[in-house]
């Protein structure tokens, strides 16, 4: 599982070092994709697949979900994390999320987020008041 919040710094070549604790989960490679609220998504290899095939069995016939599915089949970009456990985040990544130098990355379970760290003290700042509330709502019986 992907927990906690880190804060690591994006270099000049685009360049970002994922947290050592994940290093192990994500050696087989990772997928950068397009998140929700202007972060990226960052699944294990195998995790994606499962996603993306789901994604694909959508029906064709349905216009939001051809859009869907092309969005994530466009938006995605498959990395190697090097020794140091860093990947390459693209220049459309680092343009969709505002990424410059300080970010955060965030553990979402079965996947990672990855976001500027002030987008992110934003977001948590407009959410966090309403967590208790949100946490009734959204997961119910599980909390």
């Amino acid at each position: 599982m992907f927990l906690g919040t880190y804060t690591p710094k994006l270099d000049d070549k685009g360049r970002l070092t994922l947290p050592a604790k994940f290093r192990d989960a994500l050696a087989g490679g990772v997928m950068v994709t397009k998140g929700l609220d202007h972060s990226l998504a960052v699944y294990p290899r195998d995790e994606f697949v499962v996603l993306a095939r789901k994604a694909a069995s959508a029906s064709r016939s349905d216009p939001a979900a051809r859009a869907f599915v092309r969005s994530l089949a466009s938006g995605t970009d498959e990395q190697f994390p090097d020794a140091q456990g860093r990947i390459t985040l693209s220049a459309e990544h680092r343009r969709y999320a505002n990424l410059a130098k300080n970010c955060v990355v965030a553990g979402s379970v079965d996947f990672l987020e990855i976001w500027d760290l002030e987008t992110w003290e934003t977001y948590l700042a407009e959410n966090e008041e309403n967590y208790s509330t949100a946490a009734g709502e959204a997961v119910g019986e599980i909390v």
